[in-house]
């Protein structure tokens, strides 16, 4: 299926803008926030709900829950609000998958209706099943008795030792992109924005956490949390465990298991520099506090941008500070994604590569320009090898074809690097002076609205490119947002830092110098990953042995040189390495290392390492994540 590709001036001139002239004035933590109700024809474009967001749409969700560990489920009551977009509209349609529905009940003004009959479809693999129910002229609300499956993809429940404790159970979710579905019955689509509350009853002695404002436990035992701000149900997250926390400032602090708490905390120490650079660049924080929980080993990606909690993976703490990075990027979401947001999967760069962006604005701010340019030649390098990779043209187009089978497809490089430099050109074309002030008046009058990649075209020409028309043409704006691969238009960034790297590592495979030679004492992460990416191919088993042996790369603790260091590895067949690789397998639930790394020894042309992989994969699958194991299960093609 081809890709829509609207004329740009027409599309330019005929949208109507629907700025909200938000105020510049930081929210407070509780302040409520109404989402926007639309004042014009709703278009349902979201082809991975169910939800008739186009006739009725939720405005608010309680949740009042039991976290039952032993069950390994959820079990309670879903309470929603809802406003009708068509006043004759007479049924709501949410979308559910694995959910166990006990009964329906739905209310007036606050009084009981009854208990309503419902119906379930038929349940797909992707999207689950839609849940139907069918609304009287009055109703406003409905009251929802369900329960979480066991296997629910959402949702990773580790025994106690799977922990580091090795005490007490752990659970947390992972909603993102389809599974808010998994974890309750909702408007499932990043269309529709909501806000929520919630009350939690745990175990002794674990501590729940939501992306919300955190309640302290009350005389019956409970823990009641609110989300004021509208957000869309992706989202929606909640960690329960033997959670400790420790403050950076009086609005910025970290939670984790003991073990890793302090230092946790102290290499995430500058992030309340990388919220004053953000509010420097593009406004308030909206959100009240930020804080970050580093999950157990086994969640699936770097970070999630959990709106007032930043969902970590473990590997960030590397004990140099050298991959806070993504503590920026999920820290930017907070303008770019939360703020405002993709209204579809097809835009997912509006999240992602705005959020990429920034995120390098932030670290050259505070780190300055050398380090900003390395990570955008590493992100450069990394966007070009997905490119190479993509299954079809139309997946490398920042808008996406329609007809992508699952929103998994988005999360490539494509959507983050791609969609940065997009970002980037358009900085280089305007210049800074005028492009910064457009982006901050962006995030402000798109505030808590989910939007379109066409409604960031006419807010750019509106806004920014009418006065300036010869700073950029129509279709070198096509070739970036609908056309397939990198443009010609491209920033090159050049790293003099990597060009030292590079020269040393040509005298070495030469053989003019030793390892022990190279004068690597100053290097950052950034300089050897570069320098590890980019070893050529053919490499003897002697010169990995003298790499190795000179630089411990085999059982590094830093997980980005440790992942670089075994897809070399594999690559040149360093079988000295597979024992730790194994280990770092069975320990490191990372989805952007394990994938890779499961994908080079499965398409090895040694069968014995494919069988050696299956091995490993059997041992580690049931501590991996089920969004990990899903996506490896069809790697290895079980």
């Amino acid at each position: 299926m081809t890709t829509f590709k609207p004329a740009i001036f027409t599309l330019f001139a005929a949208a109507a803008l629907t700025a909200c002239n938000g105020a510049e004035a930081p929210v407070k933590e509780n302040m409520p926030v109404k989402a926007e109700t639309p004042t014009k024809l709703i278009i349902k474009s979201d082809k991975f709900t169910y939800a008739n967001y186009d006739e009725v749409r939720v405005t608010h969700v309680d949740l009042n829950l039991d976290v039952n560990f032993d069950a390994k489920v959820l079990d309670g009551i879903a309470t929603i609000d809802f406003e009708r977009v068509k006043p004759d509209a007479d049924m709501l349609v949410l979308d559910t998958k694995d959910l166990l529905i006990k009964s329906v009940r739905i209310f007036s003004g606050g009084n009981p209706e009854g208990v309503t009959d419902y119906t379930m479809d038929e349940a797909d693999a992707v999207l689950g099943e839609a849940l139907r129910i069918p609304l009287t002229d009055k109703t406003d609300q409905v009251l929802i008795s369900y329960r979480t499956s066991p296997t629910a993809e959402g949702l990773q429940w580790l025994s106690p030792e799977q922990t580091a404790g090795k005490k007490h159970p752990f659970l947390f979710s992972q909603a993102q992109a389809l599974n808010a579905r998994t974890m309750a019955p909702l408007q499932d689509t990043p269309a529709v924005r909501m806000t929520y509350s919630a009350t939690l009853r745990v175990p002794e002695g674990l501590l729940p956490l939501m992306s919300a404002s955190q309640g302290a436990k009350d005389q019956n035992g409970e823990y009641r949390f609110e989300m004021p701000q509208p957000i869309p149900s992706y989202l929606l997250a909640i960690a329960v465990g033997d959670i400790k926390f420790k403050p950076i400032n009086d609005h910025i602090g970290v939670y984790a298991e003991e073990y890793i708490l302090d230092a946790a905390a102290e290499e995430f120490s500058e992030t309340p520099q990388m919220e004053e650079a953000n509010t420097k660049l593009y406004g308030p924080y909206r959100w009240g506090r930020y804080d970050l929980i580093v999950l157990p080993p086994s969640f699936p990606y770097g970070g999630m941008e959990n709106p007032r909690l930043s969902f970590l993976t473990p590997t960030l703490v590397a004990g140099d500070k050298s991959l806070t990075n993504v503590v920026a990027h999920e820290l930017a979401h907070s303008w770019s994604g939360n703020l405002v947001t993709n209204s579809s999967w097809r835009d997912a760069w509006l999240n992602e590569g705005f959020t990429s962006y920034v995120e390098n604005r932030v670290m050259e701010e505070l780190y300055g320009e050398r380090r900003a340019i390395m990570e955008q030649v590493l992100d450069m390098e990394g966007m070009k090898r997905a490119i190479s990779e993509a299954k079809r043209p139309e997946l490398t187009h920042l808008k996406l074809p329609e007809d992508m089978a699952h929103p998994d497809v988005a999360f490539t490089l494509v959507s983050y690097i791609k969609g940065a430099n997009f970002l980037f050109f358009l900085e280089d074309r305007f210049g800074r002076e005028k492009f910064d002030p457009f982006l901050k008046a962006w995030f402000n009058d798109q505030a808590f609205k989910s939007v379109t990649t066409e409604d960031f075209l006419s807010y750019l020409h509106e806004n920014l490119h009418k006065d300036n028309m010869e700073a950029v043409t129509r279709e070198e704006i096509d070739a970036w947002v609908y056309g397939p691969g990198l443009p010609d238009t491209a920033r090159k960034p050049i790293s003099d830092a990597f060009e030292v790297v590079d020269a040393q590592s040509a005298e070495w495979v030469s053989g003019v110098v030793k390892a022990a030679d190279l004068k690597t004492e100053a290097w950052s992460t950034h300089e050897w990953l570069h320098f590890l990416n980019n070893l050529p191919e053919g490499l003897t088993e002697a010169q990995f042995s003298e790499l190795d042996d000179t630089f411990s790369l085999t059982g590094t603790q830093n997980a980005e040189t440790a992942f670089a260091w075994y897809m070399q590895a594999i690559k040149g067949g360093y079988d000295a390495a597979y024992p730790e690789l194994e280990n770092f397998l069975m320990t490191v639930g990372r989805g952007k290392f394990i994938y890779r790394l499961y994908g080079a020894l499965k398409g090895s042309d040694r069968e014995d390492l494919q069988f050696w992989a299956a091995d490993v994969y059997e041992a580690a699958r049931p501590v991996y994540h089920p969004i990990a194991q899903r996506r490896i299960d069809a790697i290895m093609g079980e």
